[in-house]
């Protein structure tokens, strides 16, 4: 997956001039931070420098894991088509470029984020996101939102792992209020990021909400430590991206787990496949989260015909509406 054409050139622009060793120790720092869920106070992007760095570095593969999810809630729900956009902790901007590119209809977008730097660059890259409505609102998820207003389609992306876990509860209890319908969190596809969103999960599952993706059901989570849910996405590297992160490969595996919630329930898939499939001749072995609140392995073989045809089409975190069996 690549950033849309006008995100990428204003990306572009957004970085000419920057240096390339001053962008490769933000780029370092801003990776090493993430790889290591740092929660010590300070936010990620808390300067210019390291929010350049996060346009270089991150920004490709959150708008990936981002876009897939909305994607998902798409595949279940084709007739929603949101209006209005509140985005919580919103980065530079990176969950209104996937929603306007998933959903034409986005019309407006209200975006909260405390760093100063980063809501600078983000409103540059937003104005070339027209015809959106878009406003930019200085809020601390942490210490306490300001008034906003409810919103069709609310989201929170790579939030949770910056707050104390004592928070989760709270913060998705606002959200959750302030969401006339669906409710997106996202986070990093590590174990910790999946008990994050366990912690959602319980709690909006509490609250009546209908959970639309990627969960094809509302029991329990059938998962066990130390296995953990989460999907997988590639991501296209540029030349300037491979330079700051001193890569050779031109591409890269963002690895996310999500939690999308509505008041309207949306048509259940019958299964969802939880990791990589493995072919071999003849067959193909899926991992499926099931409609009926399990979690099991199916062997789908060459005989079974439509089923195996099927099979063979299903990627990593693929909805299948078709009973495997």
């Amino acid at each position: 997956m690549e950033l849309p054409p006008a995100l990428r050139q204003a990306v572009d622009q957004a970085l000419h001039g920057v240096a390339l060793a001053d962008l490769k120790r933000a780029a370092d720092i801003l990776s090493r931070r993430y790889r290591g869920e740092v929660r010590d106070g300070r936010l990620h992007l808390s300067d210019r420098l390291a929010a350049q760095a996060y346009l270089a570095t991150r920004l490709p593969a959150t708008y990936a894991a981002i876009r897939a999810s909305l994607a998902a809630i798409s595949e279940v729900r084709p007739d929603f088509a949101p209006k209005t956009l509140l985005d919580v902790g919103a980065g530079p901007g990176s969950v209104l470029w996937a929603a306007r590119d998933c959903w034409e209809s986005l019309d407006e977008a209200t975006l909260v984020e405390t760093s100063d730097a980063i809501r600078k660059i983000g409103a540059g890259l937003s104005a070339h996101a027209a015809p959106t409505r878009i406003s930019w609102v200085p809020g601390d998820v942490e210490t306490g939102l300001p008034a906003l207003p409810r919103a069709e389609i609310v989201t929170l992306a790579y939030v949770l792992d910056e707050l104390p876990p004592p928070l989760i509860g709270r913060v998705t209890d606002q959200l959750w209020a302030l969401t006339s319908d669906t409710l997106v969190i996202v986070e990093p596809g590590t174990p910790a990021g999946w008990q994050r969103i366990l912690q959602v999960r319980e709690r909006l599952v509490a609250a009546g909400a209908f959970l639309v993706a990627p969960c094809p059901h509302q029991a329990d989570c059938p998962i066990v430590s130390p296995d953990w849910c989460h999907f997988s996405r590639r991501v296209a590297r540029s030349r300037l991206h491979r330079l700051a992160k001193n890569a050779e490969v031109p591409w890269e595996d963002e690895k996310y787990i999500f939690i999308a919630a509505s008041r309207t329930p949306g048509e259940r898939p019958a299964a969802r496949v939880l990791a990589p499939p493995q072919t071999a001749s003849g067959t193909v072995r899926l991992k499926l989260c099931r409609q009926d609140g399990s979690a099991t392995e199916r062997l789908v073989s060459k005989r079974e015909g439509a089923a195996f045809k099927a099979a063979r089409r299903l990627d990593w975190g693929d909805a299948t509406w078709q009973d495997l069996g």
